[in-house]
């Protein structure tokens, strides 16, 4: 299927996170285009954040590298030290390993999308810099663990 048409891809609404957090996640969709696609080495998603909504928990990932670019409105990065304001064509990179947590925030009155590539790593650990929970990934299973690593829930 080399051909991917964007209305084909399924919307998902929302997050895997356990609660409270999932509730946070409301306001952001993602269309999983590489999964759709049939690819396994990485990862490419089609994301929509609606007015007041983020993309994510602020997170790291342990051994997946991630890349961003803003196709549509206006997005507020923050970092540990930092929010830069993002649009239309604006890029970010953020390499595995690097605890400078990140996620992006919709403060517009519009919808904003970006793609997000990334690393589809065998095995995974993405820690939420600003929360009490860790996701982990192997063996073709996912789970959430608080940082102690007790149990959460599988996702």
């Amino acid at each position: 299927m080399p051909v991917i048409h964007l209305s084909e891809v399924p919307v998902v609404t929302g997050s895997s996170y356990p609660e409270p957090w999932a509730s946070e996640m409301r306001q952001r969709s993602s269309r999983r285009v590489a999964a759709f696609g049939g690819l396994t080495q990485f990862g490419i998603n089609l994301i929509t954040i609606q007015p007041g909504g983020k993309s994510s928990l602020r997170h790291w990932h342990a051994h997946e590298d991630e890349f961003v670019y803003v196709t549509q409105g206006e997005l507020v990065l923050v970092q540990d030290r930092s929010e830069i304001l993002m649009g239309p064509g604006a890029m970010a990179a953020f390499k595995a390993g690097d605890p400078d947590g990140h996620h992006f925030i919709n403060r517009s009155f519009a919808p904003a999308t970006f793609l997000v590539v990334g690393t589809d790593a065998a095995t995974e650990t993405c820690t939420y810099s600003d929360v009490d929970l860790v996701n982990h990934s192997a063996d073709g299973r996912s789970w959430f663990t608080r940082r102690d690593g007790t149990f959460v829930k599988e996702s």
